[in-house]
């Protein structure tokens, strides 16, 4: 199902295809709860309140609709509109979000990930292309990829067409020598497919495929993928 010949380089999602996201977030956010008991108590007894919590984040989304590619700026708005309504002093949004934000590097790759990344790394240059703000270059991930584009720094998400196209030109290839692998089907493995590249399902989570178009060659982690890639 893949054109082995014509693959030059390997784009890749990073959370909940490399490591499980949502176990990752929900240990940052203790940390930055645990942080803010600390250095704003006042904040913190309101960031207890779940609901509370979710409806500040709902209204600065809202608010800032035209960011949702940048979910560091999200994150960090939410903060400081936290600590406003808490009293505390906004300037202490820039250290709570560092906090967060390193608690949120410290990923658990899936079983095998490592090695196949490695096994990969060792044939084809590997860049990371996520609509997520995880750093790839601080996880246990980072030394087999030459380069990373995130939504943030590029200012539109997957599947828009253009970041892949953007990926591609980093690796100074045309799109239809890279191959992209991701879990989600829409913004990866439509958006690769519309921008011209080859793609994989790394279907992590056994979802169905729901597309008019043919499915592609799906793996259940990306271990599994060195199987075709590197027989």
């Amino acid at each position: 199902m893949l054109n082995l010949s014509k693959i030059q380089a390997i784009t890749l999602d990073l959370d909940d295809t490399l490591w499980p996201v949502w176990p990752t977030i929900a240990q940052a956010e203790v940390v930055l709860q645990d942080w803010l008991s600390l250095h704003a108590p006042q904040t913190a007894l309101l960031c207890s309140d779940g609901e509370q919590k979710k409806r500040i984040r709902a209204e600065v989304n809202q608010r800032h609709a035209d960011k949702a590619h940048d979910l560091s700026f999200l994150r960090h708005e939410s903060i400081r509109q936290s600590l406003l309504r808490a009293g505390n002093s906004p300037h202490l949004a820039d250290e709570a979000f560092e906090v967060f934000f390193a608690a949120r590097q410290n990923v658990t790759l899936y079983d095998g990930v490592q090695q196949a990344l490695e096994r990969l790394a060792a044939r084809y240059p590997l860049v990371g292309l996520s609509n997520g703000n995880a750093d790839v270059f601080r996880t246990a991930a980072g030394p087999y990829f030459k380069a990373s584009l995130s939504a943030r720094q590029f200012g539109v998400a997957k599947p828009d067409v253009r970041i892949f196209h953007a990926a591609a030109a980093q690796l100074n290839v045309s799109a239809d020598a890279v191959l992209h692998l991701g879990d989600d089907a829409h913004t990866d493995v439509i958006g690769a497919m519309n921008a011209g590249m080859q793609t994989a399902w790394v279907n992590t989570q056994a979802q169905e495929w729901t597309y008019d178009v043919a499915q592609p060659l799906t793996v259940r982690h990306l271990a599994e993928l060195c199987d075709h890639l590197l027989a």
